[in-house]
């Protein structure tokens, strides 16, 4: 059937109604721009399918070209670019880039339909509509689905990528799986099982793409050291600085230092302030504001002038608008936006005239904020943790990590807090923390900080770090094994690409939240329920009983089947009409009850509340 809508994309998690936009994005996006979007991604999918096909020929491919890739792909990532006539210039240069190398292919029939198309301007619009092009193109819905998964988190791969370039970080290894991803969901020969594999393969290169961009900014600007910064403002001229790049940020302080201007960060930019190199310019004097979704009171309440670096754009009122600037992949119609020069270096004379002209910024209410626990900093407290762990004055680590967005049900976040025990350590890396400011810089438990922010998403590889850590120490064999809740937000494909590479590591039982994402079929979401365990955030009451364990309930997802059908064989008639058949196997019977559901594809805490329920009619209870 043809498709009537106006526009059709799902890649983020406030997607309308939780099936996808089909008149204009929640994010702000118009059908035009989304459909300029689809065919980026489309010819950049070509042009990769190219790149691929040469590297299999032995021809090395440029620097040049790998940039351009990653950057068309963080350019239509959630919220980072609006600009129209940026992406169909994108296109142009996608194109342009392409055929300068498709003539180089050797094995021409190797190469999709998606290589060779090169329409000219006037006709993008109606190749965007063709049913080639697009999230739908894809008509078996389960394969769609893992496709669509892997180009979700490839590109949060490439925006990391992105940001480490920025800086002088590559990766080759990183730039060629990419590339090869992106052509291989052309290949209609690779089954579910050949693209399950390729999600995990995604994950292993997002740890790499992380750990890339570690490595990148500590050698730029020194590792992260562990302290608070104020939320605040000083009288003078300010310019707030928002989105991901810390390269630019670098460059904007060192163009303003002798300006008497000051510079504050927002949201994820904040994790800046922790960074010696950084930390030590006078005109870096804290952070503003709260979560990025909250940018349009927030940039107007600031006064003054905003740039915006790489992403995370809210589509402004007009009067923000006329103090937007905009740098790297982040773009908006009538911002002002900085190129950088042949050399890399961007000229922000106007963003500092703008704040000049503009003043001291509005006060804002605000809280001190602890951060900068990059996994440097976190390893100096592993003697802590583990002594905790062991001595049991550490319950559980939450790893409540992601990013924040406007859906009301993400008050779920803030509660679960509120309901943790005062004996839980909370990791945490995103914009995800602005949902518990209440709990003091200065609280610990057992030693160390009751909460360790270790800066943006990216900086959930520095949480990976440290858990593996504690599992060599605590001579565990895997991360299952410590007394671990991965309670994961997410709203664009940066947490996709995080949530993968948790998924690549072997982590099971992650909670994932407000919702599934929406191009997830219901068989792939089976798929991943089965093999991983993945579960959807529930109640504040539920999940948190199945993270702490109930208190009255006495069968638990931890209890091993053997010994549930020993102590109590009423339940075997019972267990049995759930589908779990195998309980009378000798292998089944020394799993857990959370391993058997997982490997029948059952919710553990669907059945747990059956199990329970039939011993509560039978009279038993915990005394």
């Amino acid at each position: 059937m043809e498709n009537q809508n106006a526009m059709f994309c799902f890649q983020c998690q406030e997607t309308m109604g939780g099936t996808g936009c089909t008149r204009v994005g929640m994010c702000g996006k118009k059908p035009d721009l989304a459909a300029m979007q689809d065919l980026l991604t489309y010819v950049t999918k070509g042009l990769s399918a190219v790149t691929t096909q040469l590297r299999r020929e032995k021809t090395d491919i440029s620097e040049e070209v790998n940039r351009l890739i990653s950057e068309n792909l963080t350019a239509t990532m959630t919220n980072v670019c609006f600009d129209t006539d940026v992406i169909r210039a994108r296109i142009t240069e996608t194109i342009r880039v392409r055929d300068s190398l498709a003539g180089r292919v050797k094995k021409k029939e190797a190469i999709p339909e998606a290589a060779l198309w090169s329409g000219s301007p006037e006709e993008y619009e109606a190749k965007a509509a063709s049913p080639e092009v697009g999230v739908m193109a894809s008509q078996d819905a389960d394969i769609r689905s893992f496709r669509e998964l892997i180009t979700c988190g490839v590109r949060g791969l490439a925006s990391f990528r992105t940001e480490a370039a920025a800086a002088g970080g590559t990766d080759a290894d990183v730039d060629a799986f990419i590339q090869r991803a992106l052509s291989q969901t052309f290949d209609d020969t690779m089954t579910g099982g050949n693209l399950l594999a390729l999600v995990m393969e995604t994950g292993r290169y997002g740890v790499r793409a992380m750990d890339l961009l570690d490595r990148t900014l500590s050698g730029a600007f020194g590792n992260p050291a562990a302290g608070t910064v104020p939320s605040a403002r000083r009288n003078r001229p300010g310019i707030l600085v928002a989105g991901y790049d810390l390269h630019d940020l670098s460059m904007l302080l060192e163009q303003t230092k002798d300006r008497n201007v000051d510079v504050y960060t927002y949201s994820e930019m904040a994790a800046a302030d922790f960074y010696p190199e950084l930390a030590a310019c006078p005109n870096l004097v804290g952070s503003y504001g709260g979560a990025w979704w909250q940018q349009k009171t927030d940039f107007e309440q600031f006064g003054g002038p905003v740039l915006i670096t790489g992403g995370g754009i809210v589509p402004p009122k007009e009067k923000v608008l006329a103090q937007m600037f905009t740098t790297g992949t982040a773009a908006f119609p009538g911002a002002v936006h900085i190129e950088a020069d042949a050399d890399g270096r961007k000229d922000f004379s106007a963003v500092i005239e703008a704040a000049e002209k503009a003043g001291a910024p509005e006060a804002s209410e605000g809280v001190v904020r602890a951060g900068g626990y990059a996994h440097h900093q976190m390893g100096e407290l592993l003697d802590r943790l583990t002594t905790g762990i062991q001595t049991g004055a550490i319950s559980k680590l939450f790893v409540l990590a992601g990013s924040d967005g406007r859906a009301k049900n993400r008050s779920y976040y803030s509660d679960i807090v509120k309901a943790m025990p005062d004996d839980a350590v909370i990791l945490t890396a995103g914009s995800l923390k602005y949902r518990f400011p209440e709990i003091p810089a200065d609280r610990e438990v057992a030693g160390v900080p009751r909460i360790m922010d270790a800066g943006r998403i990216s900086d959930v590889y520095s949480i990976i770090q440290l858990l593996l850590a504690l599992k060599d120490r605590l001579g565990l064999d895997n991360l299952n094994q410590l007394p671990v809740v991965y309670d994961i937000a997410w709203h664009d494909q940066r947490d996709i690409i995080v949530m993968l590479s948790l998924l690549y590591l072997d982590v099971k039982h992650m909670h994932i939240g407000p919702t599934f994402p929406a191009f997830l079929s219901k068989n792939v979401q089976d798929v991943l329920v089965k093999y991983f365990g993945l579960t959807q955030i529930r109640t504040v009451q539920e999940d948190m009983e199945s993270f702490m364990g109930s208190s009255d309930a006495l069968i638990q997802p931890d209890m091993i089947v053997g010994d549930i059908v020993q102590t109590y064989p009423s339940l075997v008639p019972v267990m049995m009409n759930c589908g779990l058949h195998c309980i009378g196997c000798g292998v089944s019977t020394m799993e857990t009850l959370e391993e058997a559901c997982m490997t029948h594809g059952l919710d553990v805490y669907d059945i747990l509340d059956i199990l329970n329920d039939q011993l509560a009619q039978e009279g038993k209870t915990r005394s």
